[in-house]
């Protein structure tokens, strides 16, 4: 697996060595020993699935305090775009977004520490996303941030007239808004 760094530190791209032949692939997404090598060190504890279809916009989430989380995150079939946001208090790179393309043929996956922001967008027709966390889901640790804040100017890869959002997203706070 190749592990590569992106303009924020801590989180990573990783690139796992695919194993094809007439019958088809197989990789594996996850390996605790790998990631050790990698200086990985993360025990996740949930899995999570969803389908969504072209336009839909899930994000930017994140969890507060004892209750945040580290991800790890890739496309199962179809195309995304991922989006993390640095929220970590005193970083240099505060309110910094980084994007990457994941799709099912490309196999990448991004690990998102704690202290982010995350979210992503379906550019596919469809598209099936995973991800691992190190920490459980708490619906009173949950935070998030608009998609559109004009502070991030994250390129979505789409117009706002094509983004599906659900109704707790439209009503999610600017980063300036947010308690550092």
């Amino acid at each position: 697996m190749n592990k590569v760094a992106t303009a924020i530190e801590g989180l990573w791209v990783l690139e796992p060595k695919v194993f094809g032949d007439e019958r088809g692939y197989f990789f594996e997404s996850h390996n605790e020993d790998t990631f050790a090598k990698l200086g990985l060190r993360h025990r996740f504890v949930q899995d999570n699935e969803s389908r969504s279809r072209r336009g839909t916009l899930r994000g930017l989430h994140f969890q507060q305090g004892e209750h945040a989380q580290a991800k790890l995150v890739r496309v199962v079939s179809g195309e995304v775009l991922d989006v993390a946001v640095d929220l970590r208090p005193g970083s240099a790179t505060y309110g910094r977004a980084v994007t990457e393309l994941l799709t099912g043929e490309n196999k990448k996956m991004m690990l998102v520490p704690r202290g982010f922001a995350h979210g992503f967008v379906v550019l596919s027709a469809e598209a099936v996303f995973q991800y691992k966390c190190d920490n459980f889901y708490r619906p009173d640790a949950e935070g998030g941030v608009r998609w559109d804040d004009p502070e991030l100017a994250i390129d979505w890869r789409m117009g706002a007239d094509e983004v599906i959002l659900s109704a707790k997203d439209r009503v999610l706070p600017y980063l300036r808004e947010l308690a550092r």
